[in-house]
């Protein structure tokens, strides 16, 4: 499909910077294009009364690491100021990361970070030892393990969107602000979204309405928020992340399944790592490794039948995703009544639980 088809202008007004308190107080726009393209205004609050007893909501577990680097590169007795975000591990002390510069980055060049505001009482430094596409450098660290990461925890900062960074910067309240409530395992360098609007207090409402809790696993990746750059979907290389459904996940959600009960995803991501592990049967398998299914009108889904999400940005798989899940046209028209109603947008905005549209099920 042609990718401008995704594309829609959004009044900068609209980017939320910072989340709605309580978490749960954020807006929420209820889709079900089988009813007509029936469309409602609610609160995330709501959520208990709008999914039925013995649903289970599949939430992603994974924890964002202060994957942001800031330092310099050091060469011939002279520095120059470099950022690095970081992507994924590529062994025991090794890790990919977008840099910024990166066009004057050279393989072998060593790089020093140090905690802002810190004068650099602690540095963390590595060698370039490959570049690849889209800024993309390959770092090797000199440690491993346990030591590596409580470092990067403690030099590194939140990597806040692209879309929030470029508007101001990170501070100390966005460590809490951008992890969510069922955040266990450390290993995105993005917050899944659709679960920042979890409280204490809805979890309990959800659970004393009959509906189960089941955590899965993506890390986020950076490129989350990379535009598609192609014309067509077809000529987009997705990225890859990697994620886990334990065997205890997909007993729980196939003995859903196999009782008639639904399975609600919470997030993108709760649902790509599902839709990974689903077979034609639409049962889903244990699974570990890395994903990097590109989900566009057409794909028939296996594993989900409702989807809480945020609002994506044009011309991103996210949109894409959610226009397979729910119909392009109904999708536009969901945006549209949201700019209209001035619903937030992105990472911090508000939510939406879409149904799915009939011809998108397996």
């Amino acid at each position: 499909m042609r990718v401008d088809l995704f594309d829609y202008d959004l009044p900068p007004g609209h980017i939320a910077l910072r989340p709605v308190e309580p978490r749960d107080a954020a807006r929420l726009l209820v889709l079900r294009p089988q009813l007509d393209l029936s469309i409602e205004d609610r609160l995330v609050r709501d959520l208990p009364d709008l999914l039925a007893a013995g649903d289970v909501l599949a939430v992603n577990d994974t924890r964002v690491i202060k994957a942001r680097l800031l330092g310099e590169r050091l060469r011939g007795g002279y520095s120059a100021r470099v950022e690095a975000t970081l992507l994924h591990p590529e062994g025991p002390a090794q890790w990919w990361a977008l840099a910024r510069p990166s066009k004057r980055l050279k393989i072998g060049d060593h790089l020093r970070f140090a905690a802002a505001g810190e004068n650099h009482l602690e540095t963390l430094d590595a060698e370039i030892l490959a570049k690849g596409g889209e800024g993309a450098i390959l770092l090797y660290f000199g440690r491993t393990g346990k030591e590596l990461d409580e470092q990067i925890e403690r030099i590194g900062q939140i990597p806040l969107p692209p879309y929030i960074a470029a508007r101001r910067p990170a501070d100390p309240k966005d460590v809490e602000d951008y992890q969510t409530l069922f955040a266990r395992r450390p290993g995105a360098v993005a917050a899944p979204t659709a679960s920042l609007h979890f409280t204490e207090s809805l979890k309990t409402a959800l659970l004393k309405r009959g509906i189960t809790i089941q955590a899965v696993t993506l890390h986020v990746g950076a490129g989350t928020f990379l535009p598609v750059k192609a014309v067509d979907t077809r000529d987009h290389q997705m990225h890859a992340e990697w994620g886990e459904v334990t065997q205890a996940a997909a007993e729980t959600l196939n003995l859903a399944r196999a009782a008639g009960r639904r399975i609600i995803a919470a997030g993108t991501t709760s649902l790509r790592i599902l839709e990974t592990a689903a077979g034609p049967d639409r049962k889903i398998r244990p699974f570990t490794g890395e994903t990097s299914l590109f989900i566009t009108p057409g794909y028939k889904f296996k594993a989900v039948d409702a989807l809480l999400t945020n609002f994506h940005l044009p011309r991103s798989t996210l949109f894409m995703l959610a226009a397979a899940f729910s119909g392009l046209p109904a999708l536009r028209a969901t945006y549209e009544h949201a700019i209209k109603t001035n619903y937030r947008f992105y990472s911090y905005g508000d939510a939406c639980l879409l149904f799915p549209a009939p011809e998108s099920r397996a």
